[in-house]
């Protein structure tokens, strides 16, 4: 029988971000595979075994955007969608103080960043320890409606900090 797998390695930070975006694209655009089961392969994070990504990873939703979560191939790790519209790690390093840009979905803060590749978002969940980072797929759907979706289940991820703007800080 042949069914499709996706192939989205996230790889660690040692390795060049330049990779990473190769993989990632991989895996959001569908990279087709022949397998028995329609498995998603995603590095985990450092942290992955953190207790507190098992509180996140059981809070999620099975749909985002209408697409049934997959079954991934690491622990702290979840995917929506065949090819995969979104790919979720938790455990990865929390970002510093930054510049980029921020946004709040649902009472959480996520920075921003375009990935390498044209197509692709990545998303880290900032004033949390450990970290989320989401990718998502622009080209199938919005990084907003994805956040909106998985933002509740990073509650269980007490916030330490919060983004702030140039109006908030004192000169």
């Amino acid at each position: 029988m042949t069914s499709r797998r996706v192939l989205a390695t996230v790889l660690s930070r040692r390795r060049p971000a330049a990779l990473a975006a190769a993989a990632l694209t991989a895996a959001l655009a569908g990279l087709s595979l022949t397998g028995c089961a329609p498995t998603v392969i995603v590095e985990p994070a450092a942290d992955a075994q953190n207790p507190k990504c098992a509180e996140v990873m059981l809070r999620l939703p099975d749909e985002v955007s209408g697409e049934e979560q997959r079954t991934t191939s690491s622990q702290g790790t979840t995917a929506w969608g065949d090819p995969s519209l979104a790919v979720l790690r938790c455990g990865v390093t929390p970002p510093g103080p930054t510049t980029d840009l921020c946004v709040s979905v649902e009472g959480v803060d996520w920075i921003s960043h375009p990935a390498e590749e044209s197509g692709t978002w990545r998303f880290t969940s900032y004033g949390r320890t450990p970290a989320v980072e989401v990718l998502v797929d622009r080209k199938q759907e919005s990084g907003a409606n994805v956040l909106a979706a998985v933002s509740p289940a990073l509650q269980a991820i007490p916030a330490e900090a919060e983004c702030v703007g140039a109006q908030d800080v004192e000169g």
